[in-house]
């Protein structure tokens, strides 16, 4: 109860850039405790995995472990969570019944782990998807294997989870040298950074989701009023949906 609050006071006063980074750090921690218990392994956060298009594919916590490497997904989003597995976009209901669509995260970190497997070779890799407690997981359906998404809270739970249900496949040895590979993409430099940022930009200019239902988002030209003539967003679910926003 005492870290939803801290979540909800700390998204009121710092951005979603500072906010989601607080997140990593706390994913971290809860992970730093679980290795006290015998769960031993290397954590990475932000590793900027390289891309076959020069490209990077951002992971937000990485932690190699002699099970194998638990990709974790943070995000940090209030109100009602819903989302399938096989769903393009989820959904955040606010208390005010105002929705906000956003992209799958398991999707999301599918893609993470595809790019990851490239440079690591043929190891096994659980995905994690984790929110904060800022939210609550309303109707959220998985049907891979491997695949949880849980709040912050529980994330020592799936870690013991794996441990029990997975047989060894890395040593000591192994965990070390895949750190010390890895931990190379860590270390980019802003110019990488801003553009990884970029491009998830241009992306989701090139795909505009309306934030109340989820349809595409479709330019259109104002034909009569005081604004005749200017272009517009428009909702595709029109008139069922009336979202409108500027160009």
């Amino acid at each position: 109860m005492a870290k939803g609050i801290i979540d909800e006071l700390l998204g009121g006063i710092f951005d979603d850039s500072w906010t989601g980074k607080y997140g990593e750090f706390l994913l971290k921690s809860e992970l730093d405790m679980g290795r006290l218990t015998g769960k031993k392994g290397r954590i990475l956060r932000n590793v900027y995995v390289p891309k076959d298009d020069g490209s990077t594919s951002e992971i937000d916590v990485l932690f190699i472990t002699q099970k194998g490497l638990i990709v974790f997904e943070s995000k940090n989003y209030s109100g009602w969570i819903f989302g399938r597995e096989a769903d393009s976009y989820w959904t955040a209901s606010l208390p005010n019944k105002e929705k906000h669509r956003f992209y799958n995260p398991i999707l999301q970190n599918k893609s993470h782990i595809k790019w990851l497997v490239k440079s690591t070779g043929d190891i096994p890799t659980f995905s994690v998807i984790v929110f904060s407690e800022r939210c609550e997981l309303k109707k959220i359906e998985t049907t891979s294997k491997n695949i949880w998404v849980i709040q912050r809270e529980s994330t020592n739970h799936v870690v013991r989870q794996i441990w029990k249900e997975n047989e060894d496949c890395l040593s000591e040895k192994q965990i070390d040298e895949l750190y010390e590979k890895l931990k190379d993409f860590t270390k980019v430099s802003n110019e990488v950074k801003e553009e990884h940022i970029q491009a998830i930009q241009e992306k989701q200019k090139e795909n505009p989701i309306c934030p109340q239902c989820g349809g595409k988002l479709v330019l259109r030209t104002a034909r009569q009023g005081p604004n005749a003539g200017n272009q517009f967003y428009g909702c595709s679910n029109y008139p069922k949906c009336r979202y409108m926003k500027n160009k």
